[in-house]
């Protein structure tokens, strides 16, 4: 289907569709109208056919009531004089007597049936041929009805006409079987013959409904006659008629309208579509005749003006496809090869910098330690002066604090740019998104904190790890969205790199150290043993071994969860990194085991510290989610060369001296016995249970240096080798609980 059929079609179903629902729905509202109209009319004519009535009626009863109260002599004058004035029809007097009723009706009175007037039968009187209407009043004597007097009007075509005219609808009686009669004849010959007794209306049962057009009323209405009023019916042939003929004469207008306007909007979209039709061969030579001002005019000629603009935008895009893709191809290179997390910024903005034209570049990362954007790499700066932006300051700390990218004029668009800022007329910043893993300055917070999971980056820092920032735009006066979106694709590229590198480095990390403590793992302690031992070995120097275990670790587990026993180990690294120098070496074993090496540490620099381990867990309860809870430590004490001749046996002897300590009742530390020395035996090492609160059997005083120090030092059951202090120090180990470079367990 042509376009030029579309349009037709729809303009045809634009215009008919509505043409004909409108059609059906005037006929169906024209229909509603008069129907409510005649419904109203009806409503009304009623209305005033009651009320005409019902003073009809009054005016009868009236001049019965005036007939009656007149003397039974004047009686018949009276009604005569009321006839004569049109007040009445006719009056029929009755009279009782012994044996039957005697009465006197006024000449041209109406024959019988006569209708009660109300009140009367409150039922339907059902269709009648009934020839007056009649109001009744008894006569009365001594409170005893003697007879009766009816003031009657004829209900004729007259009648019926004036009512009609009355209240501008036709007025009918309804005819039927059912009626008064004054006898048991319907006939009356004689007007002055008696007349029988009027009985009240007969009733029928037979249900009377009301047409569209036309309305009965009765004695439901309040009327003592049957009548049925009417209104005619409009012609609804003649109305269809109409309304078929007017869509008819819309659809062949719109036909034709429809056909010339299709003509003359597709054949300037014909040009258009050939003219596209060479482009997209290859010809940017095509142009399309311009021939109005209209929409398809302004289409022409914007066509014309593009065709014209692709021609020069040609040589520039094949020119800076080639410059691209040697630079991704330099970029693609690097990513792949080298972790080295400068190179890979500096080849990122090399090639940023040259995709988007600008003068100078520079990419800096967010430094968790001060809190402030480090410069990593420029280009176009002065390398002499490092780049140190405050996060939410500035224009890079603005970036940085909000992950929002900007570009503008520093002139027009703001913001005020710091003096450690590059200074620059135009710019491009884009941030770093997050989602590399916890930098190594963090793992120290995150161990302390085990309810910190490892490896997502910490609260409170800013919404991205850096930013990129261009400068400056080579032959224009500002950046366009082109070159943000540049941007926003190195960014990305420069995230993905940092946080590979980062996981790289956190995976050195993570294969020799424990997760839970942060200190070293297994792995990295049977490494470091045998290079520290090693190294005493080869320049004569100590090597002092602690092997630690936590006491009753299992009940903490029992009794608060293992969640808890991970808070216990956490808070013990800690303060096993507080009591240690930065040369020392601190490992986790295993479960609750843990070692500790002290480089060029002799025994007594090892019992120090010992002391000031267990004085650190023994003081000071470790905090629990659920309170708090009482730990210790015991700590067995080895030192090279004196307890082992490998890094392997003295770890093995620290652990038998830990054993020891257990044995000897906890919360205390025990020195290893040296080899070739007669051994204490094992029940010298259950001295008594220190004293609750008191400092732990076997710690000794710090600055004693005589043999009985020592032997304090090591308590009941320590043994070394029967050597004193003095003896150790003339070996090549330090006297005193502080050894060289040991100052207060730094």
């Amino acid at each position: 289907m042509t376009l030029r059929t579309r349009l037709t079609s729809a303009f045809l179903a634009t215009v008919l569709a509505p043409v004909l629902v409108g059609a059906l729905v005037a006929g169906s509202v024209l229909t509603s109208v008069a129907r409510d109209q005649a419904a109203q009319r009806l409503a009304v004519a009623a209305s005033a056919v009651r009320t005409s009535v019902i003073a009809l009626c009054g005016q009868l009863g009236a001049v019965a009531q005036a007939v009656a109260a007149a003397p039974a002599s004047d009686r018949a004058v009276v009604a005569q004089g009321y006839v004569a004035r049109g007040l009445a029809t006719g009056v029929h007097i009755e009279t009782g007597g012994e044996a039957d009723y005697a009465g006197i009706t006024t000449p041209g009175a109406p024959p019988p049936p006569w209708a009660d007037c109300p009140p009367g039968s409150a039922t339907d009187i059902g269709p009648a041929s009934y020839e007056g209407l009649a109001a009744r009043v008894d006569l009365m004597s001594d409170g005893q009805t003697i007879g009766s007097v009816y003031a009657a009007q004829t209900v004729d075509r007259a009648f019926l006409k004036r009512l009609s005219d009355a209240v501008g609808v036709d007025v009918d009686l309804r005819a039927g079987s059912f009626f008064h009669a004054f006898g048991d004849s319907a006939e009356v010959t004689d007007p002055a013959d008696d007349f029988e007794a009027l009985p009240r209306a007969q009733t029928t049962s037979a249900p009377v409904e009301s047409g569209a057009f036309e309305r009965v009323l009765g004695a439901g209405d309040g009327l003592p006659l049957p009548l049925t009023l009417s209104v005619p019916e409009p012609d609804a042939y003649a109305r269809y008629a109409m309304l078929a003929a007017i869509v008819l004469i819309t659809a062949a207008a719109a036909v034709l309208v429809a056909w010339w306007l299709a003509r003359t909007t597709t054949a300037p979209l014909a040009n258009l579509v050939t003219a596209v039709d060479r482009v997209a061969d290859g010809d940017l030579q095509a142009r399309v005749p311009v021939r109005g001002d209209d929409e398809i005019g302004q289409v022409a000629a914007a066509f014309n003006r593009m065709t014209g603009e692709l021609e020069s935008y040609v040589d520039a895009l094949t020119a800076s496809r080639d410059q691209l893709r040697g630079q991704l191809g330099v970029l693609g290179d690097t990513l792949s090869s080298t972790h080295d997390l400068h190179r890979i910024l500096q080849v990122i903005l090399q090639t940023a910098r040259h995709a988007a034209g600008a003068r100078a570049g520079v990419v800096l990362l967010n430094d968790p330690a001060t809190g402030l954007l480090t410069g990593q790499c420029a280009e176009g700066l002065d390398p002499a002066v490092p780049i140190r932006v405050p996060i939410g300051e500035g224009l890079l700390g603005s970036v940085a604090a909000t992950g929002v990218p900007v570009r503008g004029r520093t002139d027009r668009d703001g913001p005020v740019l710091l003096a450690s800022e590059p200074q620059c007329k135009s710019y491009v910043v884009v941030p770093f998104t997050l989602g590399g893993p916890v930098p190594t300055s963090a793992t120290a917070s995150a161990a302390s904190d085990p309810a910190s999971p490892a490896g997502l980056w910490p609260a409170g820092l800013p919404a991205a790890q850096g930013v990129l920032a261009v400068y400056d735009r080579v032959g224009r006066d500002e950046f366009d969205d082109g070159d943000l979106d540049t941007l926003r694709t190195f960014a990305g590229q420069a995230s993905v790199a940092v946080d590979n590198v980062r996981v790289h480095e956190e995976a050195q990390r993570l294969s020799v150290t424990d997760s839970l403590t942060g200190l070293l793992n297994y792995r990295s302690m049977l490494d470091c043993l045998r290079r520290e031992a090693d190294r005493a070995h080869r320049f004569g120097r100590r090597l002092c071994v602690l092997a630690l275990d936590l006491d009753r670790f299992k009940e903490i587990n029992d009794s608060y969860g293992h969640a808890a026993g991970d808070v216990v180990l956490a808070e013990f690294a800690r303060r096993v990194r507080a009591e240690i120098r930065e040369v020392d070496l601190a490992f986790r074993h295993g479960g609750e085991e843990f070692v500790v090496l002290l480089p060029e540490t002799d025994l007594a620099g090892g019992v120090a510290v010992a002391d000031r381990l267990c004085a650190a867990m023994r003081t000071q309860p470790v905090l629990l989610p659920r309170g708090r809870v009482d730990v210790t430590v015991s700590i067995g004490i080895a030192v090279f060369p004196e307890h082992g001749a490998t890094g392997s046996a003295v770890l093995q002897a620290a652990d038998d001296a830990l054993y020891a300590a257990k044995a000897a009742g906890r919360d205390r530390h025990r020195t290893a016995f040296s080899p070739g020395v007669a051994s204490v035996p094992p029940a010298s090492l259950l001295d008594p249970p220190a004293p609750t609160g008191g400092p732990a059997s076997g710690a000794s005083p710090a600055g004693s240096s005589s043999a009985s120090a020592s032997s304090a030092a090591g308590g009941a059951g320590d043994q070394t080798d029967g050597a004193t202090v003095t003896e150790l120090t003339t070996r090549g180990a330090s006297s005193g609980p502080h050894p060289p470079r040991q100052v207060n367990g730094r």
